[in-house]
C-alpha cells in the first residue's frame, strides 16, 4: 500500500495525475471534434465543387482551362 500513499504525498499526486488525465482527454475529445467539422466542411466544399463543374461552363476544362474551338 505504500506505493498508493506516494511516501506522504499522494494527496499531491493523485490529483496531478488525475488533472493530467482530464486535460487529455479533453484534448483528445476536442481534437476530434474539429477533425469531424473540418471533414464535413470539406465533404461540402468537394460536393460544391463537383457541382459547379458539372453544371458549369462546356466550353472548359474541369481545371478552368478554355477548350480550343473544334
Amino acid at each position: 500500500m505504500s506505493f498508493f500513499e506516494m511516501g506522504g504525498y499522494a494527496a499531491y499526486v493523485w490529483p496531478a495525475f488525475g488533472a493530467a488525465a482530464a486535460i487529455m482527454i479533453a484534448l483528445l475529445v476536442q481534437s476530434l471534434r474539429a477533425m469531424r467539422a473540418r471533414e464535413a466542411a470539406l465533404r461540402t466544399l468537394e460536393a460544391t465543387a463537383r457541382r459547379r463543374r458539372g453544371t458549369g461552363d462546356g466550353d472548359r476544362d474541369h481545371d478552368g482551362e478554355r477548350n480550343a474551338p473544334a
